[in-house]
């Protein structure tokens, strides 16, 4: 008897010294691109650095409609214990298949409108997250700024990304209000973002691009027109602009997704629901001057500007 105590003793000992089981993260990302991978990076980092064992299942759908929606099947089979939506059509096609895990989203520029949550304030449901919403009307007024004598600004988005739409609806008003014609360019595809490209050229003085994930997914494609026709270009997020580009008042991607994975704590380690944790937005933007770039197409940035930039692209 006394040989089976200490037996059970030593088992038992040997299970307390087990490390916890590994919560299984399933992440579904739309296409791979600097700003979502940086927010996906930046995700699995804060779970990482706070000890919690993680297993994450990592998915990229590459911008295919078949295979993202392949994914969610994939990730139903994969029983996680939560699921990480990177960008608008990745929550959207996740939230509408699973409804009894909890759901973050993140780099998704309207949650709201795109029917992910009742509110920010009280998401309701098993999904909420962090917003990659821009200063639009800022970025425009910085065009503006650089470019006083601007008159006509082109924007190429794929209209089929809610997140797109409700950024051009808003770069509208703000040209609107700023006096300046906005040229839009639609692809519905990879494939068309250079010839959408094409079309602005002799158009506009200017090209802006939102985060819409078709088009940045195919930036090399705008760059070569902007490249060749000397035409300042203005992308919403940095991590493209170090590939070439004028300026961006953008925020960092990175930080978007630590901010998601500080969320994803609160779920895993402390049992909140995702219907009561606001979703949340990054209100710290920084501006980025592609000095190389704007050389190379002869333009010139205001010293207000320079001054005013936390980066400098050399």
């Amino acid at each position: 008897m006394k040989k089976l105590i200490l037996a059970l003793f030593a088992c038992a000992l040997v299970l307390a010294a087990q490390p916890a089981p590994a919560v299984v993260i399933s992440i579904h990302q739309l296409v791979e691109h600097p700003s979502l991978d940086a927010a996906a990076k930046g995700f699995q980092d804060v779970i990482t650095e706070s000890g919690l064992q993680a297993d994450f299942k990592v998915h990229n759908a590459q911008n295919n409609t078949a295979v993202s929606q392949q994914i969610v099947s994939q990730i139903i089979g994969e029983n996680p214990d939560l699921i990480l939506a990177v960008s608008t059509p990745s929550a959207q096609q996740v939230a509408n298949k699973i409804k009894d895990v909890p759901i973050l989203f993140t780099a998704v520029t309207d949650p709201v409108a795109a029917q992910l949550i009742e509110s920010m304030e009280k998401p309701g449901g098993n999904v909420t997250g962090t917003s990659d919403i821009s200063p639009l009307a800022e970025q425009v007024a910085l065009i503006k700024e650089i470019q006083p004598d601007i008159k006509s600004l082109g924007v190429i988005y794929n209209r089929g990304e809610l997140n797109s739409v409700v950024q051009v609806e808003a770069v509208a008003k703000a040209c609107e209000e700023l006096g300046l014609s906005l040229v839009q360019a639609i692809t519905p595809n990879n494939a068309g973002v250079y010839q959408a490209a094409q079309s602005l050229v002799g158009k506009v003085e200017a090209i802006f691009l939102p985060t819409d994930n078709t088009v940045i997914s195919s930036y090399e494609s705008v760059l070569r027109v902007t490249s060749t026709h000397k035409i300042p270009l203005y992308p919403a997020e940095a991590d493209s602009l170090a590939k070439g580009g004028t300026a961006s008042l953008s925020l960092d991607y990175y930080e978007l997704g630590r901010q998601t994975g500080r969320m994803a704590l609160k779920i895993l380690n402390d049992g909140v629901k995702p219907a009561d944790l606001p979703a949340e937005t990054q209100q710290d933007f920084k501006l980025v001057v592609n000095d190389a770039f704007v050389t190379a197409i002869g333009q010139t940035i205001p010293q207000t500007v320079l001054e005013r930039a936390q980066e400098v692209i050399k």
